[in-house]
């Protein structure tokens, strides 16, 4: 039986840990378009990687994975060069993984202020019917709330203060965003997207792509929303300072493509 996309996603990441060779042949070696900036172009690249890695130190746990049209995303917890949380996005063509995108940050040492953990929380997929609907209000979001800074709109995306957060500073509900927006003011520390590349769901689960700058340096941010009852109820994120131009292994940008 053909696996799905989502399937081949997932092995070839588990690959990484268990060195599983069958997994390479779901990437077209003729066409693979990397997007992470440490890492050169081409199945070349990939495999450079893989063998700089220190004898069995990689780990791969991937704990939610989506598939909305050509593209699949996955949210992992890695050991990765060192603790890591990740998402990562393929793009395919009949059946193979030709593009890879993603963000990286290292595991907080502690949880948030909430009690929640970068990656823990619900993985299961509803509400498949309303993922149009979803990506739709979370694309509204980004651009009003995060791109625009239209604050006086930000309740109505929730359901009051019933709002789980993950990111690692910054405790549930708008409450919590409220104070950890305004200790940033006092700390001098400002956080902006400047645009936003791509939107893609399944079901409850959301994920938007964005750039901008946190504390004065170029950032990518990749944004996990969990929607319920038409409302943002959960968010897990990654933000990854992008590399200066003349550190880069390949060409073709942190956002190319999207």
């Amino acid at each position: 039986m053909e696996l799905t996309n989502k399937a081949k996603a997932i092995a070839l990441l588990n690959a990484i840990e268990t060195g599983d060779q069958q997994a390479i042949n779901y990437v077209n070696p003729n066409k693979y378009v990397q997007h992470n900036l440490a890492v050169a172009d081409g199945i070349t690249g990939f495999a450079e990687v893989l063998q700089s890695l220190p004898k069995d130190s990689a780990k791969v746990r991937v704990v939610r994975a989506f598939a909305d049209g050509d593209f699949v995303f996955t949210h992992t917890e890695y050991n990765f060069f060192g603790p890591k949380i990740g998402f990562d996005l393929f793009r395919f063509e009949n059946g193979l993984i030709v593009e890879h995108w993603d963000n990286l940050i290292e595991i907080a040492a502690s949880p948030n202020p909430s009690g929640h953990s970068q990656i823990d929380g619900p993985t299961s997929v509803v509400d498949v019917e309303k993922t149009i609907e979803n990506k739709a209000l979370v694309a509204d979001f980004v651009d009003a709330i995060l791109v625009k800074g239209q604050y006086d709109k930000l309740a109505q995306y929730f359901d009051g203060d019933n709002y789980i957060q993950h990111n690692p500073m910054i405790a549930d509900g708008l409450s919590g965003l409220s104070q950890a927006l305004a200790s940033m003011a006092e700390q001098g520390i400002t956080m902006q997207y400047t645009t936003n590349h791509k939107v893609l769901g399944e079901g409850n689960f959301v994920l938007a792509i964005s750039e901008g700058s946190f504390g004065g340096e170029a950032t990518s941010y990749y944004d996990l929303f969990r929607i319920q009852d038409g409302k943002i109820a959960e968010h897990w994120d990654v933000m990854e300072t992008l590399a200066k131009r003349p550190e880069w292994r390949n060409s073709n940008g942190k956002f190319g493509g999207l």
